[in-house]
């Protein structure tokens, strides 16, 4: 665990630190969001904060190949995790600068999106088997795992990006699901007596790490956003994590009394990233019936809708936080315990509260200041310059 620790800590530091930076860059460079009808910022700010996280992954790799126990799990077998990180996140960074600065069409973005995947395949990391309700593996020949990686990862990539529209929300959300992979994973390794140091495991925790020195920077009110680069970065790890995770725990190993935990890897992501991929679902089928591109702009994000119910901005990327952080740790959950009644009943519980603070929240809000406040101030004139 203290490698770990000292992984994410170096992730978030480098990444915390080389944000300042890289905010005045983007400055110079022009990369900058001027304020839209769909946007939330009423003011120009900088983007391109991705480049600050990827200085977190360099650093964070860097760190992990001078441990020895880290310098294995690198390039454990066919799998070289740290040179596919490196190469597909460096494709991914160069689109996303484009993007950020000069804009670039759909289609540039889905190759380059595939472009990455395809370096994932050749570094070994691919989809080789799937779980089956009988509890034994489906092996996955080439001319159906490497569609399915694919897939998996420009799922992801745009799920990430299609909920980055708030201050803190994707680097929270992202954090949130690379904390629940790493759980899941560490935890269930631990229980079973299995090793600890893999290449998914180690991939969670970068991803936790420069999220969590993100954030700081990018919590309302933002002074950087970390633009299409940061975005299909984070998304990028998210599902490198996901498909090294599917398949890794053997279900003879684990047991036959425990088969809910082989089925995680297939199922944790998209749970925890049910908000950013109900979201991605809902605008594409919303954009499509009106006749118009499922690329094509909007402020109909559930995010949005938030901010209709009368929630602040930052109260609205805490409910999506609660959402996704609630979905994560009951998985997790059910997958490091046999007491699936007690799971339940607390996330049952718990959800019910949330919706009732969801919708009393903003009521309450609008009513304590009239109560609280005293008469009215009568109106002031503006203040006229001299």
């Amino acid at each position: 665990m203290r490698e770990y620790l000292l992984t994410i800590l170096v992730a978030a530091l480098v990444t915390y630190l080389l944000t300042p930076a890289v905010r005045r860059f983007a400055v110079w460079f022009g990369a900058q969001a001027a304020p839209r009808d769909r946007d939330v910022h009423t003011i120009p700010t900088p983007r391109l904060g991705g480049l600050a996280m990827f200085g977190g992954l360099v650093g964070a790799l860097i760190v992990a190949a001078g441990l020895p126990a880290f310098r294995k799990v690198l390039a454990a077998g066919d799998v070289n995790v740290g040179r596919a990180m490196l190469l597909s996140g460096g494709l991914i960074v160069l689109v996303g600068i484009a993007d950020d600065r000069w804009g670039v069409d759909a289609l540039t973005k889905f190759a380059g999106q595939v472009a990455a995947a395809g370096i994932f395949i050749m570094q070994g990391i691919q989809l080789y088997q799937l779980p089956m309700p009988n509890g034994e593996p489906l092996a996955l020949p080439p001319a159906y795992g490497v569609p399915l990686t694919v897939f998996v990862v420009v799922a992801t990539i745009n799920a990430v990006n299609f909920i980055d529209g708030l201050d803190g929300l994707a680097a929270g959300v992202v954090g949130i699901a690379a904390s629940a992979l790493f759980s899941y994973a560490y935890l269930l390794s631990y229980t079973n007596g299995l090793t600890k140091l893999t290449p998914a495991t180690l991939t969670a925790a970068i991803l936790v790490g420069i999220c969590a020195g993100f954030l700081p920077h990018n919590f309302n009110p933002a002074r950087i956003f970390m633009g299409d680069t940061g975005s299909m970065l984070i998304g990028l790890l998210l599902s490198a994590a996901t498909i090294m995770l599917t398949g890794q725990f053997d279900p003879a190993v684990i047991g036959s009394y425990a088969q809910f935990p082989f089925w995680m890897p297939i199922l944790l992501v998209p749970a925890v990233a049910l908000v950013p991929f109900l979201d991605m679902l809902l605008a594409v089928w919303r954009r499509t019936n009106q006749g118009r591109s499922p690329f094509a702009p909007d402020k109909q994000h559930l995010h949005h809708r938030l901010l209709e119910l009368g929630h602040s901005h930052r109260r609205a990327v805490l409910i999506m936080y609660f959402w996704v952080g609630l979905i994560a740790s009951s998985l997790v959950g059910l997958s490091v315990t046999n007491s699936v009644p007690l799971v339940s009943s607390v996330t049952l519980v718990v959800a019910v509260l949330g919706v009732v603070v969801m919708i009393a929240a903003p009521r309450v809000r609008r009513r304590t200041p009239r109560h609280a406040a005293g008469p009215a101030a009568p109106a002031q004139r503006p203040h006229q310059p001299v």
